[in-house]
């Protein structure tokens, strides 16, 4: 069952942990159902998955991750590029603006030079 946050009381479907590098600190995203707009956090900036970091090759509006139920009722986790001017790999391999790739527990996303580590709960 996902667990509830007190901010905004939408259940979180999963989440993305942000690897500690010497740009930031281990950071977790949380992941709601829709677009979660992954990004440098900039004071007004559009993405309501951002986190904080001081690497400059980040766009605010990176990647996207949106979490959508199928008819059979389990929960998918698409990612695409925001686009993004340095890209978005998906296991090493850049993004096309064009592809969507399913992740799936323990999927490595890079932006940047960061690292991000999806965990999807069971």
């Amino acid at each position: 069952m996902p667990k509830q946050t007190d901010q905004d009381q939408q259940p979180v479907m999963g989440t993305l942990t942000v690897v500690e590098n010497t740009f930031h600190d281990k950071q977790t995203i949380p992941l709601y159902m829709g677009d979660n707009v992954i990004g440098r956090y900039v004071k007004g900036s559009k993405a309501n998955a951002a986190f904080r970091t001081l690497d400059p090759s980040i766009d605010t509006t990176h990647c996207i991750v949106n979490v959508q139920e199928d008819k059979n009722g389990k929960l998918r986790f698409i990612l695409r590029d925001a686009p993004s001017n340095t890209g978005t790999f998906y296991q090493n391999e850049i993004l096309k603006d064009v592809d969507r790739v399913e992740m799936h527990d323990q999927t490595i996303i890079t932006i940047g030079a960061t690292t991000l580590i999806v965990n999807i709960p069971e």
